[in-house]
């Protein structure tokens, strides 16, 4: 920043693009008024807002202040965002639609906040956890667990001061953690409102953007708008999905109309966005493309079993991640902390299995698996299988009681646009590929799958909407 005072940090603001020393100056004087709001370090700062540049500045004022970011999706139900606010103690709240941003950045110009110097375990964000399972848990992350998140993202995908970051999905959610990566080699972030497919193709197209992190709903979005092949995506290097798994056949839908530059990485509020990661050269080779990636350069990942002993290579076992990314623990919930982090290693709750060549995959969550006859069948791994039928758009498999078997092994399926399949066929096409244990015993076709706010698919949801259903 110092460097390059003069370069755009964010372009195409609604007053034009802001510089690097221009936004220096907004975020001192906005942290200099959240001191003088709550003068204590280390208090809470709730913002409740979409992608705008005021959100932008909060987020970083929040930092420069010495205080705890705390996102509040708008989205949410008031009565769960009001949970989450009495939960983290929140002093200060930043909300879309009010002008005190303005106010306070007219009233605090050219002021500077006291430094404040805090410990690199002090939290630095409390993020609330948006796990398929259980309620969700404040997460507290620290210093040092930002600071490794921004330093394994910038190093594994090779940022730099030529790349342009766009910020369409949430910066409540996985989309904030680029800001940081990008700001420190100099580069430019631009924002989008919303994730709109005519908004993502505008901005890439006035600002050359090379860089731009998205779930997998958004990315469908973006490949099925009737904009998308005639959009001019050159300039695009890094499309990094992650929240959920996409199928195989999907990634190649993307790398077909979006460009060979779709990128992956895999991680969870304890241990944010690059527990693993993989490049776009990498996802073009088949045998990668159920892969999450590699562990990254912040995180050493192993496979455990019940007993606490690590797998060799294709056990199926519970994921282990140990190193700086780690969070501190859950907020006030010190029994939860020593279950997740035993030993250094945190326990992911996801199954999966590491390769000889140090490629992870993930076979699905741990309450999820499924007995079937005494026999155990990973979620995942039949989601995998139906995803390579062509008229499988996407699927969550999960078990249903049975008196025959225990669990039976079920799906709910939506089916591409334009084509069609019988339950029957379904079942036969996973039996081929996985054998009779693992092909679905009961099989729903429905128009769509829940998902949770994290943009992942919700097994339980989906088992839940076509309980008391006749099968397909």
């Amino acid at each position: 920043m110092k460097l390059t005072p003069d370069a755009i940090a964010v372009a195409g603001t609604p007053r034009g693009d802001v510089s690097y020393a221009g936004l220096a100056r907004s975020v001192d004087a906005l942290a200099a008024a959240f001191q003088d709001r709550d003068p204590a370090p280390g208090s809470r700062v709730g913002i409740c807002a979409r992608n705008t540049t005021e959100h932008l500045l909060a987020l970083l004022a929040t930092y420069a202040a010495g205080k705890v970011w705390v996102p509040l999706n708008p989205r949410n139900p008031r009565a769960e965002l009001d949970a989450m606010i009495a939960a983290t103690q929140a002093t200060i709240l930043v909300a879309e639609g009010e002008r005190t941003v303005a106010e306070m950045l007219a009233a605090f110009a050219g002021r500077a906040p006291v430094r404040v110097e805090r410990d690199d375990e002090a939290p630095a964000i409390i993020k609330f956890s948006g796990g398929s399972t259980g309620a969700p848990k404040p997460v507290v992350q620290s210093i040092r667990c930002l600071n490794a998140q921004a330093d394994g993202l910038r190093d594994f995908f090779a940022f730099g001061a030529n790349d342009v970051n766009l910020i369409a999905a949430p910066l409540t959610h996985g989309a904030s953690c680029f800001v940081l990566p990008m700001l420190e080699v100099g580069a430019r972030h631009v924002l989008v409102p919303g994730p709109k497919p005519e908004a993502v193709f505008d901005a890439v197209e006035a600002h050359g953007v090379t860089t731009m992190y998205a779930p997998p709903t958004l990315l469908y979005n973006l490949i099925e708008s009737p904009r998308a092949p005639h959009a001019d995506l050159r300039s695009l290097r890094h499309v990094i999905y992650s929240a959920a798994p996409m199928p195989p056949e999907r990634i190649r839908d993307c790398q077909r109309v979006l460009g060979p530059v779709i990128e992956t990485a895999y991680g969870q509020v304890e241990a944010p966005q690059i527990i693993s990661a993989m490049r776009a050269d990498e996802l073009l080779r088949d045998e990668n493309l159920t892969s999450v990636g590699r562990p990254s350069p912040v995180a050493t990942v192993g496979i455990m079993d019940a007993s606490g002993a690590l797998l060799p290579p294709n056990e199926v076992g519970e994921i282990v991640v140990r190193g700086p990314l780690l969070m501190t623990g859950y907020l006030d919930r010190p029994g939860d902390t020593a279950r997740t982090i035993v030993d250094g290693w945190l326990h992911t709750g996801d199954l999966g299995t590491l390769d000889a060549r140090g490629y992870l995959f993930i076979r699905g969550r741990l309450r999820e698996v499924i007995n079937t006859g005494g026999f155990k069948v990973y979620p995942a791994e039949v989601e995998d299988a139906l995803a390579r039928h062509p008229a499988v758009a996407e699927s969550a498999v999960f078990g249903v009681e049975d008196a025959r078997w225990g669990e039976a092994v079920s799906a709910a399926v939506v089916v591409r646009a334009g084509m069609s399949v019988d339950a029957g066929a379904l079942a036969a096409f996973v039996k081929s590929e996985l054998g009779a244990v693992k092909a679905p015993k009961r099989i729903w076709f429905v128009a769509r799958l829940e998902r949770n706010a994290a943009g992942k698919v919700s097994r339980r949801a989906a088992r839940a909407a076509v309980t008391g259903l006749e099968p397909g």
